[in-house]
This record gives structure tokens, sequence and C-alpha cells, in this order.
């Protein structure tokens, strides 16, 4: 399958000489939901914009639909949408004004019902007599959002969608962005939250410093890099490891009343009836056992560190 968007060898470096991207190769699927993370500063909103035409790329070539972004910008920025972190809206206009203006700028011929279509689907119809000054921090972004997707076009933007948005309203936004992708609309965003990643990408990239460290698919990376732990609460307070039991990945927790094995889950032998049966050895006793896994926020904190 041909890519939406081709990335390659892009970078991106200031008048100061500051290097934003650092030769950034990426291919990205129509139809899916790509997230990428990064601290802050790594470059995520630079990469966004030079995509979408905003920075011109200091080197490389990217294209979408294999159509070169700068020699026929025309076509490729009329196949995108952005939602940009900033709200930037006219405050005296109505939401249905800002919104069908939005579509206008592309050329589209108007259409009201599909226009409505959009308030509907986001929850802003009954606020479309509303000046934007009237609306909330979190109904201005639905807003954004509606202007993005007013000229119905096939790849969406989302950078930091949810920022200041409640838990409720961010929840109905990832069932919108699903709906989209199922609809046939690439989406990629950027997020500070790890769990809306977790939530709803198909596919995880990881930038820090200007490069792009890993992208994967999301369960492939899970499975990959996440650990799985046994935790088992100790009838007795444990002050160190028995020596018949150091050769297992273990450590001592909640003062002394918790022992954690960690191990891979991909592993045909976890390991763990032997680690049980050394504990009875051992007289180690146990009130609770269970079991817990690795978050995707565990596998980026993780990836972040081992790159500083």
């Amino acid at each position: 399958m041909q890519p939406i968007i081709q990335i390659t060898n892009i970078n991106k470096i200031y008048a100061t000489g500051f290097k934003a991207l650092n030769n950034i190769n990426l291919s990205i699927k129509p139809a899916e939901i790509f997230a990428l993370l990064g601290p802050n500063g790594a470059g995520k909103t630079t990469l966004i914009s030079t995509i979408c035409g905003i920075i011109d790329a200091t080197s490389g070539k990217i294209t979408v639909e294999g159509k070169d972004i700068v020699t026929e910008y025309r076509h490729t920025r009329s196949l995108i949408g952005l939602v940009p972190q900033e709200l930037t809206t006219d405050a005296f206009e109505t939401v249905w004004a800002t919104v069908s203006f939005s579509r206008g700028l592309f050329g589209k011929k108007p259409n009201p019902a599909f226009i409505e279509k959009t308030l509907k689907s986001l929850s802003l119809w009954d606020k479309k007599d509303n000046k934007m000054i009237e609306l909330s921090g979190g109904m201005k972004r639905r807003v954004m959002i509606a202007k993005a997707l007013s000229h119905e076009p096939e790849i969406l933007f989302l950078d930091e969608p949810t920022a200041g948005v409640d838990v409720e309203l961010r929840k109905d936004m990832w069932e919108l962005v699903r709906q989209l992708r199922n609809d046939g609309v690439t989406i990629i965003l950027t997020t500070h939250y790890i769990e809306e990643a977790e939530e709803i990408a198909d596919r995880i990239g990881v930038i820090k410093n200007g490069e792009l460290i890993l992208v994967e698919d999301k369960i492939a990376l899970m499975n990959q890099l996440g650990k799985k732990q046994l935790i088992l609460d100790l009838k007795e307070r444990l002050t160190e490891i028995p020596s018949s039991i150091t050769g297992f990945n273990l450590q001592i927790n909640n003062d002394g009343l918790q022992l954690v094995y960690s191990y891979d889950k991909t592993d045909e032998h976890t390991g763990i009836s032997t680690l049980l049966q050394h504990l009875s050895a051992a007289s180690i006793g146990f009130t609770d056992i269970k079991t817990d896994q690795s978050s995707l926020e565990d596998i980026f904190v993780s990836l972040v560190k081992e790159t500083t």
C-alpha cells in the first residue's frame, strides 16, 4: 500500500543554528491513527508544521499522495486539515460563520448540510449561532476541529487536540477520531496525554531532540518493550532477598511487605512456577498474588531516558 505521506531525509535548521529536525524519515499509511510522542521541544510541532507547509524544511522531501508539498502545494494542502495548539479564531464571529468561512478558503462550494453534520458530530449544533467569545475553552477546541474538517480533508493533523479539555470531552473526541479513521481519514496527532495514544493510536512514533527514535505498531511496541510483573503481598516483612532466589529479577516494595517479579511475557518459560517453588522452600508466604503490565507511558519514559 502506497503511503499517503512520505517524509524523506527532512532537516530543519534555523538561522540561529538550532537543528529542530534531524534527518526525519517516516511513512504514514492511509486511514491510520499515528500518534507522535515526545517531550516539550522535541520537534513534534515543527514536524507537523513542515508537512503542512507552514514551515519550510532546510533539506529533504515530503510528498502527500505522491505529490510534492513544495511544487504542488495547492493540491497537497487541500488534502490536509490542521488543528493547531493555539485557539486562534475570530472572537466575534459565530460558530457557523467561522466554520463556513474556513471551507470557502479552500475553494469549496457552500455545503450547509455538511457543515451541519460536522457541527452535530462535535456537539456544536446548539452553539452554531453563538459568537466564539461566548464559548468555553473546550468548545473552542471543538470549533477548531470543525474548521479543520470543513473542507473534507483526507488527512487531519491534531496538535495537542485535548489540551485543557475535561476527561468527558476528551473521550468524546477519541470517539470522533475513531469514526473519522473508519471513514477513511488519516489522523496524525501529538499529545501529552500518553493514555490518549494508548487508547486510540494504531502506530506510535517517539521524537526527541529533533530525531525520530522509534516508530512501531502500538501493540507490537507494547509486546516488545512492555514488562509484566508478578506482585506478591507477603505475610511477613522481608528485609532482604534470600540467596536462593537472587537469580530471579526481584525487588522488595511497600516497606518489605511486597515482592515484585519482573519477566518478559513473550518468553515461553516465565519462571513463575519455579519462583513459587523457591519461595515455598524458603518459607516465604504470601496473602495475595496479582499481575501488572507496563503501560505505554512506562515505555515512553524509559525510551526517553535511554536516549538522554
